[in-house]
């Protein structure tokens, strides 16, 4: 697996191929068997494939033109009702103070980064997006206002080869016992 996170970049440029469904659903089955706390597994993903949608999507995040090269969108949705059930109105935003709201989003992150790594697993390349207001991504695919968007990934075959980024040593990073 160290070789999976080691390869593992933000692939910004995509080939048209398509994504095989074989694929797609091992995507989905290794963010399913992803942990999370109390076993509340919050997420939901919605693939999406129509250019119109993938074009809104695109210009939603910051209009980063590049994502609607990929084939395929995974959309990660955060349910906030597996830890604050009932009709209580809740409508969850950057700022909002449930302290649910950082549970679901922790939870969630795990589940997209396995779907990161099992992509490059698989020989597909993906980037894990988030410049984008919450109300514009739901608006585009009707989310309720109690569930929080924690990214948009585009997903495909990659055109291109982005070299290492620069990583602190583990002399900076870990620390034994307490902070210093």
């Amino acid at each position: 697996m160290l070789k999976e996170i080691e390869n593992r970049r933000s692939v910004r440029r995509y080939l048209s191929r398509k994504v095989e469904k074989e694929k797609l659903d091992a995507v989905f089955e290794s963010a399913r068997l992803a942990p999370s706390g109390s076993n509340t597994q919050p997420w939901a993903f919605i693939l999406v494939e129509s250019e119109e949608t993938k074009k809104k999507l695109s210009d939603a995040d910051h209009h980063q033109d590049w994502m609607a090269a990929a084939p395929v969108f995974i959309v990660a949705v955060a349910d906030i009702r597996c830890r604050i059930p009932g009709n209580t109105e809740i409508k969850l935003e950057e700022d909002s103070p449930e302290p649910e709201l950082k549970q679901i989003i922790r939870d969630t992150a795990i589940a997209v980064e396995h779907i990161l790594l099992e992509a490059e697993h698989l020989g597909l390349a993906a980037c894990w997006t988030g410049w984008f207001e919450q109300d514009d991504v739901r608006a585009i695919l009707n989310i309720p206002g109690d569930k929080y968007v924690c990214g948009i990934i585009p997903l495909g075959y990659a055109d291109e080869n982005p070299k290492p980024r620069p990583r602190k040593a583990m002399s900076e990073i870990v620390r034994y016992e307490m902070w210093h």
